[in-house]
């Protein structure tokens, strides 16, 4: 594979963002892939510390992963994007840097409702929250806008993980990806 390209998955906490993109990584490495996965909190902390969760804030840490992703992505990796994001001019916007530098972007939406994200709660967030001692969670008490024509909608509460990265890496396979 010479051909790079950046897949955003986007959902709520817990939606298994995260856990497919794992899964979907090995799978183009054994491949002979060339794999990033730019995980949201290693983001956090490496690239935008000292960043927010206010909407201003939010847009510059998906703007600044989306150009590290772009930037992979147009020197022939795949880079897999695990991020929330939950405003949609944000996500367009990185979709536009795409587009404008000729870069494929695949957008999936992991589309787990909330309420088993919140059985899930893998970072105890949303036990947080329903505490008091949380504020600005994502689908919750802050917005999270859905994706309306993404490439993919996965229900991850409906099948396994290696079947949601399946149908990822079959997408990416049918437009020449992987």
């Amino acid at each position: 594979m010479t051909t790079g390209a950046t897949v955003w998955l986007t959902g709520l906490p817990s939606a298994g963002k995260t856990t497919i993109a794992h899964e979907l990584a090995g799978r183009l490495r054994e491949e002979g892939g060339r794999v990033e996965l730019l995980d949201g909190d290693e983001i956090r902390e490496f690239l935008s510390a000292g960043l927010g969760f206010d909407r201003a804030d939010r847009h510059t840490n998906v703007q600044r992963i989306g150009f590290v992703a772009e930037l992979l992505a147009r020197n022939g990796v795949t880079a897999l994007v695990p991020v929330i994001a939950p405003y949609a001019d944000s996500r367009d916007a990185v979709r536009a840097r795409h587009e404008a530098n000729g870069t494929p972007y695949v957008e999936v939406h992991v589309a787990t409702p909330v309420e088993v994200c919140s059985l899930r709660d893998v970072k105890g967030l949303y036990a947080k929250q329903a505490a008091g001692e949380l504020t600005g969670l994502t689908g919750v008490d802050d917005p999270y806008e859905e994706p309306a024509k993404p490439d993919l909608r996965i229900e991850s509460q409906h099948q396994t993980v290696q079947e949601s990265a399946a149908a990822v890496h079959a997408l990416l396979t049918e437009r020449g990806l992987a």
